[in-house]
């Protein structure tokens, strides 16, 4: 008996069940972000990367480090101002360290895939490609903002904290080795520290998010030299500001929008007024109240939304290169 390979629906009722799954709304948007991820490898691996070449350098440095605990518990046992908290910052530091240069390097890694997001479909020309298919300007704008504001800070996260990890267990062996355990703790509260980082990238993602947005849209207008076109403008008219008025006022913004969120996020001194070591920082003195209830945090959103609607719109008119 034969029987045909590809049978049909036994009714058309049965095919418009079968369509609702197929075109559910978040299939194009799940599918548009792995295919950012497969063809922007970079997102993940220079994260990667950095992580790996710390923790060699972490390696390399466990050959000193109970030396280092010796000379640091005997140099603060004379200590008249809070000896365990300047021990508990100095065995903080490769940890803040680790967690401050991944969380660079995935802004980084976000500007740099901005600047590329809408440009490089248009440099090889497979905008023509994934314009044919049911896929929306808006979904695909969507797709590609998703990355450096929830993608990377994922990665960042996901990566720092095993990488935490190994480094205690790390100096935990080497300290137990040489004897030196018994002197002092073996590091810093983890969980405390990737609370902290948790907080930290979300703030940083939403902080930033007006800057992954205009270079987005930067990407979509300029025909080459995006970099240049998104930073030579905001520079230019600066400059002109402080000339023609001496004042800084674009300046100061611009700078506040890059390194502003660290003292609306975090209450960076204590109850006496003595500042905290950003090295460690307890959990107390997490403002997330404060940092909602910012105007420039919200501003800034307001402005991200306009560029990424621009973005948005562009790229529906937009030719190849």
């Amino acid at each position: 008996m034969n029987t045909e390979s590809n049978a049909e629906p036994d009714s058309p009722l049965d095919a418009q069940a079968v369509a609702p799954a197929a075109l559910a709304p978040t299939r194009p948007l799940y599918w548009s972000v792995r295919r950012e991820l497969w063809e922007n490898r970079s997102i993940y691996i220079a994260p990667l990367a950095v992580g790996a070449v710390y923790l060699v350098g972490f390696l390399i440095s466990l050959y000193w480090l109970p030396r280092s605990v010796r000379a640091l518990i005997s140099s603060h046992r004379l200590a008249t101002l809070n000896p365990a908290q300047e021990i508990l910052i100095q065995l903080a530091m490769p940890y803040a360290h680790a967690g401050m240069l991944l969380a660079f390097v995935g802004f980084l890694v976000g500007i740099f895939y901005s600047l590329d997001g809408l440009h490089g479909e248009r440099r090889d020309r497979s905008i023509l490609f994934w314009k044919s298919l049911p896929v929306s300007d808006f979904t695909t704008v969507l797709s590609k903002a998703i990355i450096p504001l929830v993608i990377l800070p994922v990665l960042v996260f996901v990566i720092t904290v095993p990488l935490q990890i190994v480094m205690r267990l790390l100096s935990a062996a080497v300290l137990l080795v040489s004897g030196a355990s018994t002197a002092t703790p073996w590091g810093p509260p983890l969980f405390e520290m990737e609370v902290v980082l948790f907080y930290g990238v979300i703030v940083m993602a939403l902080w930033h998010a007006p800057l992954y947005m205009w270079m987005m849209l930067v990407s979509g207008w300029a025909r080459r030299a995006t970099f240049l076109w998104a930073v030579l403008p905001p520079l230019a008219i600066a400059a002109l500001e402080y000339i023609a008025f001496h004042t800084s006022y674009l300046g100061l913004m611009l700078e506040d929008r890059l390194l502003g969120f660290a003292p609306g996020a975090f209450d960076l001194k204590d109850k006496n007024g003595v500042e905290i070591d950003a090295h460690f920082i307890p959990l107390a003195q997490l403002a997330p109240g404060r940092f909602l209830s910012s105007p420039s945090l919200w501003f800034g959103l307001i402005f991200a939304a306009i560029f990424f609607a621009a973005a948005v719109r562009l790229r529906r008119y937009r030719e190849p290169l």
